[in-house]
């Protein structure tokens, strides 16, 4: 056995001896120039594309048979230069072994190290490869004899720059490593690999059903998938290309963060807040420049909708409509960064607003909901569109349900620089005036149910300079209602019997109301009360006066008087005054009034203004204190004093 081990070692060293002394005298048969030739007769008759080799050609047979050119560009094309459309730093075309044997020349696949693919549209719509995918398409026609097969094409280390001059777009794809299934027998072209794009490695592949088909422009059958980690993106449907490209099918995104997809696209999301993870899947129709999305489901934010949308790009300029209708939205996390307010909820924000995006894409949204939340209000039945177009944006409510009620209202919003001008004018009819006025106004002391109507303007840097240029008109109408905070029909019966009795409890208890009618001016920050009335079935009162928005502060002076029956005469009034800060205003009365309401101060009031009446204050003093009965004995010695300062005293009473 060891002897018969031995033979057929030898026989198979002596073999493989035999087959390396052959293929070593058949590399030095073979023509090598034929070999070259060869090789590049196939190149052109498998990929109708003419190849200009400017640098030197390594041919080897053995140990691998490979022909490789240096510097190779597309003839035709330019000298290598920036507008050529292919050049190839090195071209290795690998043979195959055994047709080699027979001295027949056979490429098995193609590497193509670093290559550079440039692809240049004109505004006209042509192509600076529009002539070699139209030798392409004549090379590639079926049925031909002399069809030339090869397994795959590997990019290694390539670049691939894409210019649009109609568009104004500019793309720049590096380090693309990909394997081609190149279709010289069957119809199918397939492709994939990675690149990287604006700064991500991206994952893709692509396939053709049928690539001849597809060169010539007719529909075809398209698969196409990319993945990276700002998005995945899936596309399964057809492809043509006779007077324009033409995209149908199955288009379906997903993101973990659309505000980091957006970035990677090149547009800056608004705000800080929001834009997370995001879902999409409609059917697809591009067109030219416009893609058309039917049948839409989309999510965001587990916010779900769906409807129609169309995506469009113009002179280097996006546009995106859409027309959504949802159950629910949740509006708070697009909104929550926007703070009017300061961290102490008393002073308005002084940060200054972020406005530096330029360029934003332009849109025209029309949702309808059945529910939005916005913080801590919630929206019914909602109807609204919003435009953004130059960086100006306009939402019109064409109506919603909120407070109870219904508000319909537009919001425009421009900037100039870092300056935003916004004007405003909504209409909120039949609402709970509490929950209105709370949220809108930031009082919180008033229910009922009313109508409001507010026009405003302002332009600032940031929300405390929208406060200080703030101009408009507010009108505000209520009835069948409440001021929470004070009871004025008490307070003016007690200060009606005792002036001088002091507030008392006067902070709590609520006032009544039957109508309540509120008219204010804004100029510069500065609200003028020109018409406050409240009628209730027991007090009516009016103020007049100003407001600082800035400083969120009242100063306002009114007149409450009690209610009488109808032809009755008028009855108690008490003149007040209401300031402090908007939260938690100071309301007292008027002290002078209530002085001049007191039978025995009166007179001491006088007394401040003449000095003429001394005697007359000493007795209103005694009166008060009881010093009088105390100084009895003491009075003898100045008898004139008593007649001069009792005369003077009874006089308030006869009045």
């Amino acid at each position: 056995m060891a002897q018969g081990i031995r033979r057929l070692g030898i026989s198979v060293a002596a073999l493989i001896a035999i087959v390396v002394i052959g293929a070593l005298a058949l590399s030095l048969l073979i023509d090598r120039g034929s070999m070259r030739q060869a090789v590049e007769s196939q190149l052109r008759a498998a990929t109708g594309l003419d190849l200009a080799v400017d640098g030197d050609i390594d041919v080897a047979v053995f140990p691998r048979s490979y022909v490789t050119f240096n510097a190779v560009r597309l003839k035709g094309n330019g000298d290598g230069g920036p507008e050529t459309a292919l050049s190839v730093e090195t071209l290795t075309a690998n043979l195959r072994l055994l047709p080699l044997l027979l001295r027949r020349f056979e490429i098995a696949d193609i590497a193509l190290i670093r290559p550079t693919i440039r692809v240049v549209r004109d505004a006209d719509g042509g192509s600076n490869w529009t002539p070699f995918i139209k030798s392409l398409t004549r090379t590639m026609k079926p049925g031909l004899d002399d069809q030339v097969s090869f397994s795959e094409i590997r990019l290694q280390d390539g670049t691939l720059t894409y210019r649009d001059d109609a568009s104004n777009v500019l793309e720049h794809i590096s380090d693309i490593d990909l394997a081609l299934a190149w279709p010289s027998i069957s119809r199918t072209f397939a492709a994939a690999g990675q690149f990287d794009w604006r700064g991500e490695r991206i994952d893709g592949s692509i396939s053709v059903n049928d690539f001849i088909a597809a060169l010539a422009g007719e529909r075809s059958g398209l698969k196409l998938r990319l993945a990276g980690a700002p998005m995945k993106l899936a596309f399964d449907g057809a492809i043509a290309n006779k007077s324009s490209l033409v995209l149908e099918g199955t288009l379906s995104a997903d993101s973990a963060s659309l505000r980091n997809a957006l970035r990677w696209a090149g547009q800056e999301p608004p705000g800080a807040g929001g834009f997370g993870r995001f879902a999409m899947k409609a059917r697809a129709s591009l067109v030219g420049p416009a893609v058309a999305l039917t049948n839409v489901n989309i999510e965001l934010d587990k916010n779900v909708a769906e409807g129609v949308m169309t995506y469009t790009i113009a002179g280097g300029h996006q546009g995106l409509q859409a027309t959504l209708a949802a159950g629910s939205i949740d509006a708070t996390p697009y909104i929550s960064t926007v703070r009017l307010l300061a961290s102490g909820a008393r002073d308005w924000n002084r940060q200054l607003f972020d406005l530096g995006s330029t360029n934003p894409i332009d849109l025209d949204v029309r949702l309808s909901a059945a529910k939005v939340v916005l913080g801590s209000s919630t929206l019914g039945r909602t109807a609204l569109s919003a435009n953004l177009r130059g960086g100006a944006l306009a939402l019109s409510v064409g109506e919603a349900q909120i407070y109870g009620g219904i508000v319909q209202g537009t919001l425009g919003v421009s900037r100039r620089d870092n300056v935003a001008n916004i004007k405003t004018q909504f209409q909120f009819r039949d609402v709970d005036l509490q929950a209105c006025a709370s949220d809108l106004l930031g009082v919180r002391n008033l229910s009922g149910r009313g109508n409001l109507g507010i026009s405003l303007e302002a332009t600032g840097s940031s929300p405390f300079g929208l406060a200080q240029s703030l101009d408009g008109s507010a009108l505000l109408t209520g009835h069948d209602g409440a001021i929470t905070g004070f009871n004025v029909e008490q307070l003016l019966k007690r200060l009606e019997r005792r002036p001088l009795s002091g507030g008392g409890n006067f902070r709590n208890g609520k006032t009544p109301f039957t109508t309540l009618n509120v008219a204010v001016r804004f100029s510069d920050g500065v609200a003028t009360a020109d018409d406050i009335r409240i009628d209730g079935p027991t007090a009516k009162i009016s103020l007049t006066g100003t407001a600082s928005v800035p400083s969120r502060e009242y100063d306002l002076k009114g007149v409450a008087s009690l209610a009488n029956a109808s032809g009755a005469a008028a009855g108690f009034e008490l003149p007040f005054i209401v300031e402090g800060p908007w939260d938690d205003p100071l309301i007292f009365p008027d002290p002078e009034s209530l002085i001049r309401r007191s039978p025995a101060s009166a007179p001491l009031l006088d007394a401040v203004k003449d000095k003429k009446t001394r005697d007359a204050v000493r007795s209103v003093l005694e009166r008060i204190t009881g010093g009088g009965r105390k100084s009895e004995p003491d009075t003898a010695a100045e008898p004139p004093a008593a007649p001069a300062a009792t005369a003077p005293a009874t006089e308030p009473k006869a009045n």
